[in-house]
């Protein structure tokens, strides 16, 4: 079996306890402003240009069977012509094979379960010294449910712990069936207005939420984590609104707390790689005297509250 893969990143210290191996499995439901890894938000490959290394050469020209890059203007300046259709990058990775500055760049290539296990267990033993393991992150793990169940199957098998991060967008019966594959859910609030969510993310929060609960119901293991972006979902109103929520399941067995995800700029570059636009700017950045009062109204409802920065 194939997974879709856009990167595999070993010695993460933010994705669950320990170092772990990060896989990154591409295309997601959701479509948040503020995201990181927008070259993971298709389930299909991309191309990444950064325009700072290309020397306009047209070596990729010839090497792409869809016809894809072009050179033109005056001086001739390199062109990606992605369109709709047939018109798409199909993931052969030529282009890049014979871009002689490393200008060009695939995100996405179907990897077997066998050879993605056979990264992770490159440091086994790293997983062993430090209570750490894998975790499935993306885009949206769930959304490639056969591949992320046989791949979680794989780990256990192995001894090895597992963490999916998820935004819980998916088919009640996906959680269903791999909630028993997992040693612990990271489990994202982006907002608790269901019209609102829709602005942010381009889905309500309804199937979200109900299928959080189902975890908590179910005693599965779940650290809830919540990005924070001014302007978007970063009120103190917004804030109360999460404690409300969570206060009525701060005691089952496996709710393991939150962690604030305070906005960063770590990926907005891809955007530019893409070709496409950056809604947010500088103002998207919390204060740090509103993470300490969205601490504060958390732990107030009996919550354990960590601030993660990348």
């Amino acid at each position: 079996m194939d997974a879709r893969i856009f990167n595999i990143q070993k010695y993460s210290i933010y994705d669950g306890p320990g170092i772990r191996t990060l896989v990154f499995f591409q295309g997601c439901p959701l479509r948040c402003l503020w995201c990181s890894n927008p070259e993971g938000k298709e389930p299909r490959s991309r191309i990444m240009w950064n325009a700072a290394f290309c020397v306009h050469c047209g070596r990729c020209v010839p090497a792409c069977p869809q016809g894809l890059h072009g050179i033109g203007g005056e001086p001739p300046r390199h062109e990606f012509r992605e369109g709709g259709g047939d018109s798409r990058c199909e993931g052969c990775g030529a282009c890049v094979a014979a871009c002689p500055e490393r200008a060009l760049a695939l995100a996405g290539r179907k990897m077997s379960i066998e050879d993605i296990m056979a990264v992770v267990l490159e440091d086994r033993v790293f997983y062993q010294t430090s209570g750490g393991g894998l975790t499935l992150g993306g885009g949206e793990p769930l959304a490639q449910p056969e591949a992320a169940a046989a791949l979680l199957t794989k780990a256990r098998a192995e001894g090895i712990s597992t963490a999916v991060e998820t935004c819980g967008h998916v088919a009640a019966e996906v959680i269903a069936r791999v909630a028993p594959l997992v040693d612990l859910f990271l489990y994202d609030i982006k907002h608790m207005d269901n019209a609102r969510h829709k602005e942010l993310t381009g889905r309500d929060n309804a199937l979200i939420l109900e299928n959080l609960k189902t975890l908590f119901a179910a005693g599965a293991p779940v650290r809830v984590r919540m990005p924070l972006i001014s302007g978007c979902n970063a009120s103190l109103a917004e804030m109360r609104a999460r404690a409300e929520f969570l206060r009525a399941w701060r005691d089952a067995p496996g709710f393991r707390g939150v962690d604030l995800l305070p906005y960063h700029k770590l990926g907005v570059h891809k955007y530019t790689q893409l070709g496409e636009s950056y809604s947010l700017d500088e103002a998207a950045a919390v204060s740090a005297d509103f993470l300490d009062e969205a601490r504060a109204i958390l732990e107030a409802a009996g919550l354990s509250v960590a601030v993660v920065r990348h």
